[in-house]
């Protein structure tokens, strides 16, 4: 299981929300590529960004942050964040980045990110944010009608990347992942699975490497220090690229 460590981006900052809520941040460094190179030489070999602003948004915003990260670092990185059309997606990944996330568009326009997944083969990722099992969008202010396991089901047949599930209401919450929805996910989908959300300690890492699952963000609990990044992707096993 990949140990992916998490940069979100507000305001140009490095910084971590507490169950998505934009009224409960901590800021943890005003040098998103110095974090980074931070990461990638404690042996990341996967960066995850958020463009925290964007994904309120629904458009880039921490472009600068992005790009001096993607020129500091040679790991693969993947963002998330604001990414609702074909030109945004084109011009991320022509900034170097390895593959995007895209979560508020794929619910509001199934049709349109199928297209998407066909035209940019193996660089999409599914970001899919749920609160109680049912999906949430625009920064997760807004929970859809809308099955986690149904959408993802609907998506499973194209060639993406990844599929990003973080369970919001554990997310910065350090009290350990939802090991049972992301689990029968994982099961139910051939499209590899990356955990995010609720990490707080070596223990729930060692849980997560029992799943299905390729991967898994940490974020919150790095930065509080509760463990290394070492510590990390020794507890989660194997750290491809």
């Amino acid at each position: 299981m990949q140990v992916i460590p998490a940069i979100d981006l507000r305001g140009g900052r490095c910084v971590r929300l507490r169950q998505g809520d934009f009224e409960q941040e901590t800021v943890f460094g005003d040098d998103p590529a110095g974090m980074a190179q931070r990461w990638e030489s404690a042996g990341a070999s996967r960066i995850h960004l958020v463009d925290l602003d964007g994904a309120k948004s629904g458009r880039p915003v921490n472009v600068e942050a992005v790009r001096s990260i993607t020129r500091s670092v040679k790991v693969p990185c993947q963002l998330g964040g604001g990414l609702r059309d074909r030109e945004t997606i084109a011009r991320w990944l022509d900034q170097g980045l390895e593959r995007v996330v895209v979560g508020t568009q794929a619910l509001r326009d199934p049709a349109w990110f199928e297209r998407m997944a066909s035209e940019f083969p193996g660089q999409l990722v599914l970001g899919l944010d749920a609160r109680g099992g049912q999906v949430a969008a625009e920064g997760w202010t807004e929970v859809s009608q809308v099955s986690a396991v149904d959408l993802a089901k609907r998506f499973d047949v194209l060639p993406l990347a990844a599929l990003v599930y973080t369970d919001v209401g554990r997310d910065g919450m350090l009290e350990g992942p939802d090991l049972a929805g992301t689990g029968a996910l994982a099961q139910a989908l051939r499209t590899p699975v990356i955990a995010s959300g609720g990490v707080g300690s070596l223990e729930h890492l060692k849980q997560l490497r029992t799943l299905p699952i390729v991967g898994c963000i940490v974020g919150r609990a790095l930065y509080d220090g509760r463990f290394t990044l070492a510590e990390a992707i020794q507890a989660g096993g194997a750290n491809p690229a």
